[in-house]
């Protein structure tokens, strides 16, 4: 006898899985640092490290999700694609966002897991251990920290937004991304570089920072802070009508994204290696 699927999950039900995972998570991984970073190695380049909490965190939070939720997929940072027997809920997880400022005991790191439902994401949580502060957002339900509605800057004019970004770890990218950097700098107040792109999103999304823009992410630095963003009312996009992806990540209120999306566009952000 053939039994009906299993009905999806609400966004609000997912969310409130995230944010108690995320939260066990920042806490192992506050833990660790204040016992001292170990474990250091590197990936892509000799600036691009791991340490043994980011493999701590990745691991309690899959076994935490597989006790939850157990046929979901995960994708993490440090383990890649994890298969679950049903592939329409994905859970997207990146467990030290900002691992340079972590080793060097910088208080701007966090945990960021996203739910993914269908290949959209419906509900996000990214949280700094340093400092308590959590965000958080559902598809179409708004976006929230500390049980205020967040709904991004008020800035009208690029000329007076403080904008947000960060540098990829290969040379000749940064270098690339120096030379953007350099013409955009000019032309806005002022740039701030935080060193954990979940947190620069999520920043934008309650006004601490205006606008951000970013080449070279991967999907788990943004889809929970990405979805914060849009849903405090900015618009989160490539460039060119392209989706947010490594090639770019604007995030922006709509009075500021056409002006830095067209100085983007005109400076070749996407360029280089």
């Amino acid at each position: 006898m053939d039994h009906a699927p299993a009905p999806l999950p609400a966004a609000a039900d997912l969310l409130d899985i995230a944010v108690a995972v995320a939260r066990r998570a920042a806490d192992l991984a506050r833990s660790m640092r204040d016992r001292g970073v170990e474990g250091i190695s590197t990936k892509s380049t000799d600036t691009d490290i791991v340490t043994a909490a980011d493999r701590a965190v990745e691991q309690q939070v899959i076994e935490d999700l597989r006790i939850r939720r157990p046929d979901d997929a995960v994708m993490g940072e440090e383990s890649g694609a994890v298969d679950g027997r049903d592939s329409r809920v994905r859970w997207i997880l990146d467990p030290i966002d900002g691992t340079v400022n972590y080793l060097y005991g910088l208080p701007v790191y966090a945990v960021s897991l996203a739910a993914e439902v269908d290949g959209v994401v419906v509900a996000g949580v990214v949280r700094n251990p340093a400092t308590g502060d959590e965000w958080t957002a559902t598809r179409g339900g708004g976006a929230y920290s500390g049980g205020r509605r967040l709904a991004g800057s008020q800035v009208t004019e690029l000329g007076q937004a403080l904008v947000g970004t960060g540098f990829g770890y290969d040379a000749a990218r940064r270098a690339h991304q120096a030379r953007v950097l350099a013409q955009v700098l000019p032309r806005v107040r002022d740039v701030r570089r935080m060193g954990a792109a979940a947190i620069d999103l999520c920043l934008a999304a309650e006004g601490a920072l205006d606008a951000v823009y970013e080449k070279g992410l991967n999907l788990w630095d943004y889809a929970a802070g990405g979805l914060v963003a849009e849903e405090a009312g900015l618009r989160v996009t490539g460039l060119a009508g392209a989706p947010p992806s490594g090639e770019m990540v604007v995030a922006a209120p709509e009075a500021l994204y056409r002006p830095l999306h067209d100085l983007l566009v005109a400076f070749d952000a996407t360029g280089g290696p």
